[in-house]
């Protein structure tokens, strides 16, 4: 049956409309994207099969162009439209803070973490240095990593901070895994950064982990 046949609160788009985008599994997003489905299978059914056979909505979206454009049920101009959504959201997400914006909202920080963040395969720490109003001086990303972990340095923490002339900072990194619970490491190695800044009077006011749809703040949690 086509979608148009279904009744209208099932309908993607119609869905979107009356309950708002959380309302939508990842499949009914992408079939907005795809408009339509093939002989046989409606855009619903084709965007359930692709998140199967890449394994969910990430390794979906991070598909090159070149991969996608030969899977049936997709063409060119279908293909632009995901990507053009993908790039969209990034820039959203970047989009979120400026430098010398107040980073006084933890849920705000954590989604533009995320947006930084969460792309990324390998681990990546960063850091976002503020002045002492919590306005943001800088983002960077200070380590690169593997799948499972990367090598941080507090010395060269410390010397970005100085650079900057940072008053506080918020530690970040991703968890490639998905999971956003900290590990023994992650713990270790906040407390080791927080005493190395502490020498040269910079707080160290967060660590969020960027998970794939949780994140971890470690000042939620009461662990700075």
């Amino acid at each position: 049956m086509p979608i148009t046949d279904w009744p209208t609160e099932d309908r993607p788009q119609d869905k979107l409309l009356i309950k708002g985008e959380e309302a939508l599994t990842d499949a009914e997003l992408i079939a907005i994207f795809l408009k339509t489905g093939i002989p046989g299978k409606t855009a619903l059914d084709v965007a359930k099969e692709l998140l199967i056979e890449y394994g969910g909505l990430k390794p979906l979206l991070r598909a090159p162009l070149n991969q996608l454009l030969r899977k049936k049920g997709l063409g060119r101009a279908k293909c632009a439209a995901l990507k053009a959504a993908i790039q969209l959201g990034r820039r959203y997400m970047n989009a979120h803070l400026s430098v010398g914006e107040a980073l006084d909202n933890s849920q705000l920080t954590q989604t533009y973490l995320a947006g930084r963040l969460r792309e990324h395969s390998n681990e990546v720490f960063a850091c976002l240095f503020m002045d002492t109003h919590f306005h943001l001086i800088s983002f960077e990303e200070l380590f690169h990593g593997t799948i499972n972990e990367a090598n941080i340095y507090p010395r060269e923490i410390v010397k970005r901070g100085l650079a900057h002339n940072a008053a506080k900072v918020i530690l970040a990194h991703n968890h490639p895994s998905g999971c956003s619970k900290p590990s023994e490491a992650d713990k270790e190695v906040t407390y080791c950064i927080k005493q190395a800044l502490s020498y040269v009077d910079i707080e160290v006011v967060d660590h969020i982990i960027i998970g794939d749809r949780n994140h971890f703040s470690f000042a939620e949690a009461g662990l700075i």
